[in-house]
């Protein structure tokens, strides 16, 4: 169990290492067992001194997460929805995504992936291409992008 200090002391140096979400914040003052009126106070203090900020956070999650895990729209929206996430941020920082950004991820991983399916038809091919794509998050407009695109789509 930590001080009210030592919780907001510990809660900026971890902030400044990294971007971190409110509920994360609050997850950790729970565990602490840290009253709800000290956590409110230490929340006041980490976004009026900008530790805080969950649109920020939201930007590099979805970046990352783009670019790193190579995941699509609604698995980056599950995910800042389990984080607690308000949807307006959500939906205001994904809308501002283009759509050649989800293409540009997803052409590699379904041409990878078309190279180690064993399929009888180009049907059952497709099938299987699209259920691995939905899999990763990606909606089902963009994956038919991938797949209709054939021209560029050849490996």
């Amino acid at each position: 169990m930590k001080s009210e200090s030592q919780a907001l002391a510990a809660l900026a140096a971890l902030c400044a290492r990294g971007e971190h979400c409110t509920q994360e914040m609050l997850d950790k003052m729970a565990r602490w067992e840290l009253s709800d009126e000290a956590q409110a106070r230490i929340m006041e203090q980490l976004t009026t001194n900008h530790y805080v900020d969950d649109e920020r956070y939201t930007r590099a999650f979805v970046n990352d997460k783009i670019k790193y895990n190579k995941w699509g729209r609604r698995k980056i929206e599950q995910a800042l929805w389990a984080k607690r996430i308000p949807k307006e941020i959500i939906d205001s920082v994904l809308d501002g995504i283009d759509d050649s950004a989800y293409l540009d991820v997803l052409r590699p991983l379904l041409i990878s992936k078309r190279r180690s399916i064993k399929a009888q038809s180009t049907y059952e091919e497709t099938m299987k291409l699209t259920k691995f794509a939905l899999s990763r998050g990606f909606t089902y407009d963009i994956i038919r992008q991938c797949i209709d695109g054939a021209d560029d789509f050849e490996p």
